[in-house]
């Protein structure tokens, strides 16, 4: 993916979830919700796009 695609892509994630943050109606909490769930999973895909995850999926937890 080229650095203009993930800029594009990064614009259009924050332009739709601000449009949903004011023009939705909902409560606080789940806009809070939504707000922490949408970066957390920007985070994680640039995470994964960058090939920082791939050290991350040899943890084990347990057995």
């Amino acid at each position: 993916m080229s650095l203009i695609s993930l800029i594009i892509t990064l614009i259009v994630v924050g332009v739709l979830l601000w449009l949903i943050n004011n023009y939705i109606p909902m409560d606080s909490k789940i806009k809070r919700i939504l707000n922490i769930v949408v970066v957390v999973a920007v985070v994680v895909w640039l995470l994964n796009l960058l090939g920082l995850m791939d050290s991350i999926r040899g943890i084990r937890v347990g057995r």
